[in-house]
């Protein structure tokens, strides 16, 4: 049985849907029911500096600690999900092995994480896994918005032809891959990944915003003006315009994607 620590969110939900052998652990439980941990608790954007700014420290960094006072032992493998955010401005397509240069709160506590992470690990002997995640679409985010997920969030304001717009004409890529994809690659290193190591999970390919909303806005068949304007400061700040991931290591384990992004964008205009 593997434990799942934030089993309720977006991609926990979806791999505890997809596979039976998993126990969610309620909110507040830190200690873990098997040795077999798979955790996902998480902020999920760079923007809590304006509202709490102690929000990404507590939850991705003082939790994590409280879940590994309870892991003191050498049985345990603890897979900890990870996010491209934490290699920032990165050389692309961006591996496992290149220097992070994180540069928001949700990005640099991320990276925080997995240091005390691999610290705890090689002070106790516990075995892990990091899997750094691209952008994960899919229906069924509920917190999409214009801070996470925008894709999603912008899709849906052309389904009912709002107008909308894009940062820098549509030019900033991604690397994109379904939930479902995504969750068996979470599934595929925690059985057959090494150990100790570090996993890029995504589709290796480089996709334009620009190019996703077009494809949307022609499925729809929406009447949604789409503009372009400069992204704002703290956009600037804290986050990076360009990023796919190298998947050498993942694609090497046997993945295939099975979702293309036609699929993925077809899903997401589809009520």
């Amino acid at each position: 049985m593997i434990t799942v620590y934030g089993g309720t969110g977006f991609v926990g939900s979806t791999f505890c849907n997809m596979y039976e052998d998993t126990l969610v652990m309620p909110r507040n439980q830190r200690k873990p029911a098997t040795d077999n941990i798979l955790y996902l608790i998480s902020t999920i954007d760079n923007y809590n500096i304006h509202t709490d700014i102690t929000l990404d420290v507590e939850t991705n960094l003082r939790v994590l600690c409280e879940v590994l006072d309870h892991c003191r032992k050498d049985s345990i493998v603890f897979n900890f999900i990870s996010s491209w955010f934490v290699y920032g401005d990165s050389r692309l397509p961006a591996k496992e092995s290149y220097e992070c240069h994180p540069k928001g709160f949700y990005s640099i506590t991320k990276k925080c994480a997995e240091d005390l992470l691999i610290s705890f690990c090689r002070t106790y002997e516990v075995d892990y896994r990091i899997m750094r995640l691209c952008n994960v679409m899919g229906r069924g985010d509920s917190k999409s918005s214009a801070k996470k997920n925008a894709l999603s969030f912008l899709i849906d304001k052309m389904k009912g032809d709002e107008d909308i717009d894009v940062y820098d004409a549509g030019t900033p890529i991604r690397d994109v891959m379904h939930v479902k994809d995504v969750c068996r690659a979470i599934r595929l290193v925690m059985d057959k990944g090494n150990l100790n190591e570090i996993y890029n999970i995504g589709s290796g390919q480089p996709t334009r915003i620009g190019d996703i909303i077009s494809v949307a806005k022609q499925y729809l068949n929406s009447k949604s003006s789409i503009g372009s304007r400069e992204a704002p400061r703290f956009h600037q700040i804290c986050q990076t315009k360009d990023m796919w991931l190298d998947t050498t290591k993942l694609n090497n384990l046997g993945f295939e994607q099975q979702i293309s992004i036609q699929q993925i964008i077809e899903e997401l205009c589809t009520n």
